[in-house]
């Protein structure tokens, strides 16, 4: 190609004007997150195990009611219905974590910062899309878990309706605990810039947390700390069941929950925006 010919074709394009905004961010990310062949295989295993999980658990809880005198003794609780999302937890946790620190392990954050250099708005854009993403895919596996497990629980005479507002604010609360599990995994992915690290931490801190407050705390300790592990407290989203002075309640749990989140995604921010690429 001579210079005149290349001269003459950059001449043809259209000239550069304005600025790379938020906009352009957003259509970024949801690209990139689109078209991660990863990515793919993340969400689909995140809507096959876990909708499979929670069949099994309501086909088992379903057959094996318990029974008083011969009688049904069954309390409703449409926690039975959503089992699978213990696991799911684990799946979005590791979308969650690649939504940011993936581009760190493989240098394309340079890119994406060179070519929109307001980390602030590259941040919210990311956790933007991740949350989108995973409360669209949370809700469909909630509501799908809920039908089907409603199906078993109805072949044996018990019934879960949606007309029940704790029904639906669990079966919703299902979807939304497992988007938070994933932008707590996005903030700390951020913080540490590590995929590893933003994957062991969230776990540690929704499962191994639970586990020692419960194994190694003497029960009078448990029952006052308990309630506000993470996962705990997460819990309480998706339940229609809560002990009185043991479990929080379903909005309280949710707020305690956020906290969590929260001070993770300020974390995030606080190491994507301030420290060096």
């Amino acid at each position: 190609m001579t210079a005149s010919t290349f001269a003459t074709r950059s001449n043809a394009l259209p000239p550069a004007k304005g600025k790379a905004g938020f906009g352009g961010a957003l259509a970024s990310e949801w690209t990139k997150i689109r078209s991660v062949r990863s990515t793919m295989w993340i969400l689909l295993a995140l809507l096959v195990l876990t909708i499979g999980i929670s069949a099994l658990g309501s086909h088992g809880q379903a057959n094996n009611l318990p029974t008083n005198n011969g009688v049904v003794a069954y309390i409703h609780n449409t926690r039975d219905l959503e089992f699978g999302t213990i696991l799911g937890q684990l799946v979005v946790i590791v979308l969650g974590a690649l939504g940011v620190a993936s581009e760190y392990s493989t240098g394309m954050i340079r890119t994406t910062l060179s070519v929109q250099p307001r980390r602030g708005t590259v941040y919210l854009a990311k956790l933007l899309v991740l949350a989108a993403v995973t409360l669209v895919i949370g809700e469909i596996i909630a509501f799908v878990s809920f039908f089907i497990g409603q199906s078993f629980f109805s072949s044996q005479g018990i019934q879960f309706s949606l007309s029940n507002t704790a029904t639906l604010m669990a079966v919703i609360g299902a979807g939304g605990y497992l988007t938070g599990c994933a932008l707590l995994a996005f903030g700390l992915g951020a913080l540490f810039r590590n995929t590893a690290a933003g994957i062991a931490v969230p776990v540690a801190m929704l499962l191994v947390v639970d586990i020692l407050v419960n194994a190694a705390l003497p029960s009078t300790w448990q029952v006052h700390i308990d309630r506000y592990v993470p996962m705990e407290a997460g819990f309480q989203m998706w339940s229609t069941v809560h002990q009185p002075g043991q479990d929080l309640s379903a909005w309280n749990g949710f707020g305690v929950f956020m906290i969590y989140v929260v001070a993770a995604l300020a974390a995030g921010f606080w190491s994507f925006t301030q420290r060096d690429a």
